[in-house]
């Protein structure tokens, strides 16, 4: 008998996260966020989070809403700008950030989530990225990069059925199915959530083995962060 991966909504599907988790959460600025997900987060009461995120939210919005709270002890992302909260918050010394070049945070997160133990870039090397790392020589200098993984991944797709198996929307997909890949626990939130069999095999983007729950969520905002309109 196996048990079901179908949670009623996000309070319900994130109800282990405790205080000191490290949480990777999917999307590009505020494309693709699991915004049931971050709602919950920001009314738990939890602290010293360690978040892994493109830019822990943007222009006050998304993952924002849980670092106003002071939740998090450590911002792992790729990006600040358009973030003042994570930049006052950091020049005040009130958070831990860890600032990586996107290229080797997505390669970090894949790693981790095959089993790679460690791989050589020259992405970084000569700037205070290369600070304490491993240099090795071959074609030019190349800097040891070391997986990067997370005891939970909150991550949304466009559509999902009852065994996890996911579609995204576009860029929507961005590094949500490499850390659905690199968590212990993925937690997915879905705009759509159907029978096993409605997505077609060629048409997953994510098999399902790696989903450990799954919700439809409600009253998503999609917003936009710059809108541009043409004259």
């Amino acid at each position: 008998m196996t048990t079901s991966k179908v949670f009623k909504n996000a309070k319900e599907a994130t109800f282990d996260i405790k205080s000191n988790s490290s949480i990777m959460s999917g999307g590009f600025g505020l494309c693709g966020i699991p915004e049931n997900c971050i709602d919950a987060l920001s009314e738990m009461d939890i602290n010293e989070l360690t978040i892994i995120s493109n830019n822990i939210g943007n222009s006050g919005r998304g993952l924002v809403k849980v670092l106003r709270q002071k939740k998090i002890k450590k911002a792992i992302c790729t990006y600040i700008g358009g973030n003042p909260d994570l930049e006052e918050q950091i020049l005040s010394n009130q958070i831990i950030s860890e600032l990586i070049p996107q290229g080797t945070f997505s390669e970090r997160i894949r790693a981790a989530g095959m089993g790679i133990r460690g791989f050589y870039t020259p992405t970084g090397f000569g700037t205070m990225v290369a600070d304490g790392k491993e240099i090795k020589v071959f074609d030019k200098p190349c800097l040891l990069e070391l997986p990067l993984n997370a005891d939970f991944a909150i991550i949304k797709a466009e559509i999902g059925d009852h065994y996890g198996n996911l579609w995204f929307k576009e860029t929507a997909r961005t590094f949500s199915p490499l850390m659905a890949m690199a968590a212990k626990t993925t937690i997915v939130e879905v705009e759509k959530l159907v029978n096993v069999g409605e997505i077609k095999p060629e048409d997953i983007h994510l098999p399902g083995i790696f989903v450990q729950r799954i919700f439809e969520g409600q009253n998503y905002k999609n917003e936009i962060e710059f809108l541009k309109t043409e004259n």
